[in-house]
């Protein structure tokens, strides 16, 4: 396909989208092509319109809330000062938006994203305010591929608009994160190519107005001092804005900081007169546990503190998708003084997911969704177990792996049947952080690929009996009938498009040791959509982006929140294929990303919360360090010598369940009766409520919850976790004297037959079991989603639902929107039948739900190291990565 032919397809698609965006009502798909047809007409376009038609749709449909702040309330700042100065020309801002829409950004989200970096430079000083010196330091917590980059460029442009003349972007720890963040700057705000050998206006610069800004780095070089040296320039030399965008090292970070403060600070070594705004990218990332001395956070942060130092007008904006971030909760990472500065004192926003963000929500907390997209691995220890070293031999790929890869060839050719050919289309894998494993694995998917790409060319025209004989052929129809049935396509078809997979098919190992590049913009030049296999460790973890992923394959291990979440390369959009997409994970990993992104669900709700109640990012902050989270990194760094160590700990808005059960017939005998009694008193003398899915009791005294779960006998990995519970009840029983208890006992359950006793919920066992005496439950979850909401009155499933709807999620309520309308605390108790033979049933269960509010109540935690590995699993250290750039 000609560039001319992919303008002219981008120019109807921008057509068809700007005359939908001004209908009242959301269209039909029917009223949208017609709509295409008549735009296609007017061009003389006569080609393939399925591909402008689905993303108009998507187009319609896409909308992003506003997000909400968390501000300090007792700062003397005016956050409407951009409004009350009329001088400004939003130059930079405008030609963004121009670059955004052209680019296909629905006009919706563009609107979105200029009001809500309009709110975060709001949150900035005024850089033409007066006084000698000022600061201000914020965060801003957005999602995994989500775009944050795209709103750190708008609030840039925006930014330099209001007068802003210096700004940095720390872009992570990585060369290739680097360079493409710096291929994005160029072309959203530079507008010009900063590749030495092509320096050509790109991207907003095409436009002979723009004003363009200056950089000092470029697509090959990061700041360094022979950068420093050869320019001889200093900031005031420019009458354009400067931008750096640099790694987060310690070499580039001082090399930085003697430039500035040699050939830039005036008396008392200050910049007096230069507004500055520095991003610091993956604020999380300053690599927690390093042992290398370029990456140590200590270092890299104090780096960072003294070049805000230097200027008497400094502006500090961390971004990240993991709010459990060092600068709250890692204090072997920074000093006093260091968490002094970049602590985001002054505002914390939230940035809500668009609406057809492909996130968390979907592929882990959904039940439906979830089950579609994720696929448990439970083949790959015995061949590449996680704790492995570099020079293991690889006797061979597990079998899911070799499924995983035969569900991509024809996830593929779908998507090819779709029109969606000139698209990319990509499987990641990710399996071990050692290179030479890396290439061992790509070596074997090379050779597999290569035979069914034999077997396709042998047999994709011939009859079904005779194609159906092939080894390869049955393994992709298998795939189709298992995966992709109800797609939309017949198998037929799907076999006749297979031989088209392989035209541009490459398979990749994606590390900072190897010279491949996952080039895409090379193929989107020459109007080819390239179908990319990529194997790698930590690079293609943190922030690089896999442009239409389709298919993942990751086994690890690590439990460190700021790294698994960045391994979920799978978020973002997926227009036209989200149906196609496949998450391939240990069971570990399932139930850890549930985990986790029920915990920063939480959060963002906490935040909320915390703005109505008038508290602080301060407060905020001392929540997420007394978060139970957070002990998995405090206490990472704490315990080498192995010593007890005792951290405060929160649990409001949290629901903690005995997600490992003791499968010992006796024990769950002795804690159905105690149930059987506690019913039949009704918890202290209240009177029984039926709801949808069993019975309530309301108005229970906290102290009789206490003592029922004090006698409820748990598992004894769990047992801490219960007199954690217990002590966190007892400390909010002055605030919350009653409370409700829930007797889960669904209508079509088995059981119950007995006065008394609950009707079983049915749970599936998964493989690899912790021992012989316990069952850990799927997701790590006990309750079924939706169960927090059985009980409430009208008014409050009223209120979970405008919470929801202010969280713009098409209205999906979620067990956290329950939390927040229920008041007091939550008992839920359950029967569990086990499906299979593995375990035998029926097993008692319990959940404790906190409502919100109490986010300065903590309790004393003791934790020692045996409690660390319990959590922690196997000891898969990210900083052991051998794809860290040296």
């Amino acid at each position: 396909m000609s560039i001319t032919a992919m303008t002219e397809e981008r120019n109807i698609a921008n057509a068809l989208i700007s005359g939908l965006a001004n209908m009242a009502e959301p269209p039909t798909r029917e009223q949208v092509e017609e709509k295409a047809i008549q735009i296609a007409g007017i061009f003389g376009y006569t080609g393939d319109l399925r591909n402008i038609v689905t993303e108009a749709m998507e187009s319609v449909v896409t909308r992003m809330g506003a997000g909400v702040s968390l501000v300090d309330v007792n700062a003397k700042h005016d956050d409407q000062w951009i409004h009350k100065r009329d001088d400004i020309d939003w130059t930079y801002a405008e030609a963004y938006e121009e670059f955004l829409r052209n680019e296909g950004w629905p006009p919706q989200m563009v609107q979105s994203l200029g009001d809500v970096t309009g709110r975060i430079l709001g949150h900035l000083q005024d850089p033409l305010s007066e006084g000698t010196s000022w600061n201000r330091r914020g965060l801003v917590i957005g999602h995994v591929q989500s775009g944050k980059t795209a709103n750190y460029t708008g609030l840039i442009a925006r930014a330099a608009d209001a007068g802003y003349k210096f700004i940095i972007v720390i872009a992570g720890i990585h060369n290739n994160l680097r360079r493409q963040t710096q291929q994005r700057i160029d072309e959203a705000f530079i507008g010009r190519s900063s590749d030495p050998e092509d320096r050509r206006k790109i991207g907003v610069g095409l436009d002979p107005g723009y004003p363009g800004a200056a950089t000092l780095t470029n697509i090959n070089e990061d700041f360094n001092k022979n950068t420093a040296a050869k320019s001889g320039w200093k900031i005031n030399d420019f009458s354009k804005p400067i931008i750096l965008i640099i790694k987060k090292n310690v070499t580039t970070l001082t090399a930085l900081h003697k430039w500035l403060k040699e050939l830039n600070a005036e008396g008392n070594d200050r910049i007096s007169d230069v507004p500055m705004l520095l991003i610091d990218d993956e604020a999380d990332n300053a690599s927690i546990n390093t042992n290398k001395e370029d990456l140590d956070p200590t270092r890299t942060n104090a780096m960072i503190r003294r070049i805000l130092g230097l200027f008497a007008k400094s502006c500090y904006v961390g971004y990240t998708a993991t709010p459990f971030a060092n600068i709250f909760i890692n204090p072997d990472a920074y000093g006093d003084d260091v968490r002094e500065e970049l602590f985001p004192r002054d505002f914390i926003y939230c940035l809500d997911a668009p609406t057809t963000y492909f996130g968390a929500e979907k592929v882990f907390l959904d039940e439906a969704t979830s089950e579609s997209i994720v696929r448990p691995i439970d083949d790959c220890e015995d061949l590449i177990p996680y704790s492995h070293r570099r020079d293991d031999p690889i006797p061979e790929l597990p079998p899911s792996l070799y499924r995983a890869l035969d569900t991509f060839v024809v996830a593929r050719a779908i998507r090819n049947l779709r029109g969606q050919a000139r698209k990319h289309c990509s499987m990641m894998v990710n399996v071990s952080r050692f290179v030479p494993i890396q290439k061992a694995v790509r070596d074997f998917l090379s050779l597999r690929e290569k035979k069914i790409r034999e077997a396709v060319l042998a047999n994709y025209a011939m009859p079904e009996e005779v194609s159906s004989r092939n080894m390869y052929m049955q393994g992709l129809k298998e795939a189709f009938y298992t995966e992709y049935a109800d797609a939309g396509v017949t198998w037929e078809e799907v076999k006749v498009g297979l031989n088209g997979v392989f035209e541009n098919l490459h398979l990749y190992v994606i590390n900072s040791k190897s010279d491949e590049v996952l080039d895409y913009s090379r193929y989107e030049k020459e109007g080819i959509g390239l179908t990319a296999v990529a194997v790698g460790g930590l690079s293609l973890s943190r922030g690089l982006t896999i442009e239409g992923l389709t298919v993942s394959y990751m086994y690890r291990n690590t439990k460190m929140y700021d790294t698994l979440m960045q391994m979920g390369r799978w978020f973002g959009y997926r227009p036209g294929f989200e149906d196609l997409c496949r998450v391939h994970l240990s069971r570990d990993s399932i139930n850890w990303y549930s985990h986790i992104a029920e915990a920063a669900e939480e959060l963002v709700q906490q935040v909320k919360r915390m703005r109505r109640d008038r508290l602080s990012p301060e407060d905020f902050g001392f929540y997420v360090r007394s978060h139970p989270d957070s002990l998995l990194i405090t206490a990472a760094n704490k315990m080498r010598s192995g010593k007890e160590v005792t951290v405060e700990q929160s649990f409001s808005g949290r629901l903690r369940e005995s997600y490992i059960v003791p499968i010992d017939p006796d024990v769950n005998a002795k804690n159905f009766a105690l149930i059987a009694d506690y019913w039949r008193s009704g918890f202290g003398g209240q009177q029984e409520k039926a709801t949808d899915k069993g019975v309530i009791f309301r108005d229970v005294r906290v102290e009789v919850i206490g003592d029922f779960l004090t006698r409820f006998e748990c598992h004894a990995k769990f047992s801490g976790m219960k007199s954690d519970v217990v002590s966190y009840l007892e400390r909010i029983a002055a605030k919350h004297p009653l409370a409700d208890v829930l007797l889960i006992s669904p209508k079509g359950g088995s059981g119950g037959e007995a006065p008394f006793a609950l009707k079983n919920q049915e749970r599936v066992v998964g493989i690899g079991q912790p021992d012989g005496s316990a069952w850990r439950l799927n997701k790590d979850r006990v309750a079924s989603r939706g169960d927090e909401k059985l009980g409430l009155s009208d008014p409050q499933l009223a209120e979970a639902k405008a919470e929801a709807d202010r969280d713009d999620k098409s209205g999906a309520v979620s067990d956290t929107h329950y939390r927040m309308a229920r008041k007091r605390p939550l008992l839920m108790i359950h029967s569990l039948e086990p499906k299979g033979d593995a375990v035998t049933g029926p097993i008692a269960a319990f959940g404790m739900s906190f409502p919100y509010g109490d986010y300065l109540t903590t309790i004393k935690v003791v934790v020692n190291k045996v409690w660390l590995e319990q959590m922690q699993g196997y000891n898969d250290d990210p900083d052991q990565e051998e794809d860290h750039d040296d």
